[in-house]
């Protein structure tokens, strides 16, 4: 399990005193990319690529409040990828000074070319990468019905 260690800042802090809900998809966001890059889906190689990843849905549930002082670590798992890693779901889990679980996240994504504006596959470089990296217990084969799991459609005025 892939593990990212926090300070918690004044500006991670709301109105309750406790960590901010912005602060819980910041730690995500900062532990998802630090792990790609560490993959080597790092900002030269996604520009050459013309590739980046977009974000469908983030789901948290909270446990218990944390507050400033004392670090915090959010993990990264991988739960499900499509075959050509089109899609990916990650799971990340909050962890306190105590190892106490206080907050759960399930994501899902994609990737999404750069030029076209449209989702793509991963291509084979890429794939390697990820077929080389733990999966997490329950891990699974996405496909495109996976993604409408929450499917919304806009409405119009």
């Amino acid at each position: 399990m892939y593990l990212k260690e926090f300070e918690i800042r004044w500006s991670d802090v709301d109105a309750n005193r406790h960590l901010a809900n912005s602060a819980y998809l910041n730690y995500m966001g900062h532990t998802r990319m630090t792990f790609l890059m560490e993959i080597g889906f790092d900002q030269k190689t996604l520009s050459e690529h013309n590739i980046g990843p977009v974000v469908f849905y983030e789901h948290i549930y909270y446990f218990k409040e944390v507050f400033p002082g004392l670090p915090v670590r959010v993990s990264i798992e991988i739960m499900g990828l499509s075959e050509n890693a089109q899609f990916f779901e990650f799971h990340h889990n909050f962890y306190n000074h105590k190892g106490e679980n206080f907050a759960h996240c399930e994501m899902m994504g994609s990737w999404i070319d750069l030029k076209t504006r449209k989702l793509t596959g991963l291509a084979e470089g890429f794939l390697k990468r990820f077929e080389e990296v733990e999966k997490a217990d329950g891990f699974r084969i996405l496909t495109k019905e996976d993604t409408r799991k929450f499917a919304k459609t806009p409405k119009h005025l």
